[in-house]
């Protein structure tokens, strides 16, 4: 009940904007112990991830990595509905799992990750991840209040996509406006290599893997007509 009352309490007090912004404090202070975390949620396409709460940079920097190569805790656990939990980034059998992501995530300030899909019925909205700048696993504490702050907030992501106030509903869309730059560089290179959407989106990750940068780096570059993918 705490954990949901403080989630709750945050949304309470602050206006649509900050909403973001005032969940991701509560969330810092019901996990003291933990470096950083963020909270994404899926686009309305199921490939596309949108961060609604970074606590840090090194957060919001780890959320983009596995949007871009397409790998890490993340990504499994909206694929299997399940938490996963990777103690050692460092070696196996997690740097087995997703080794481009391991090298990223290092390089980051990161040697632990975790994620917790935010599920509502047999819908995954998306996930809360969380980091630690050395390895190590969480301990059963750190578990179950993880476990129950996904719960809130997949009743707050809930509310907010379904609330009353357009403010909010106007908020939670714009949540998606990096997005729509990914996209519109995906339509390009459709255009540009005569191929499927997967295959331009799959093109541009590859970019961005390559180059040790963002896809929505790379999405940029191309819309602004600095990058020619005709050219790779």
């Amino acid at each position: 009940m705490r954990i949901t009352r403080t989630l709750i309490d945050a949304v309470r007090a602050s206006p649509p904007r900050a909403v973001p912004q005032a969940l991701c404090r509560a969330c810092v202070s019901l996990l003291p112990d933990l470096t950083g975390l963020s909270l994404s949620v899926l686009g309305q396409e199921r490939s596309m991830n949108v961060v609604l709460f970074a606590s840090d940079d090194v957060a919001g920097r780890l959320a983009e990595i596995q949007y871009t190569l397409g790998e890490g805790p993340c990504t499994d656990a909206v694929r299997l509905r399940a938490p996963v939990f990777a103690p050692d980034l460092t070696r196996a059998p997690d740097a087995s799992r997703w080794p481009l992501f391991c090298v990223q995530a290092a390089k980051a300030g990161a040697e632990a990750a975790f994620s917790v899909p935010l599920t509502a019925g047999a819908k995954v909205l998306g996930t809360l991840d969380l980091y630690q700048e050395t390895a190590g696993p969480l301990d059963d504490d750190q578990v179950r209040v993880a476990l129950l702050v996904a719960d809130a907030l997949t009743l707050a992501v809930t509310a907010l996509e379904h609330g009353a106030s357009h403010g909010v509903l106007t908020w939670l869309e714009g949540a998606e406006s990096d997005r729509v730059e990914i996209h519109q560089a995906t339509g390009m290179i459709m255009v540009h290599l005569d191929v499927n959407a997967e295959e331009a989106l799959l093109r541009l990750r590859a970019r961005a893997f390559a180059h040790g940068t963002t896809a929505l780096d790379v999405a940029r570059a191309v819309i602004d007509g600095n990058l020619d993918i005709r050219d790779e």
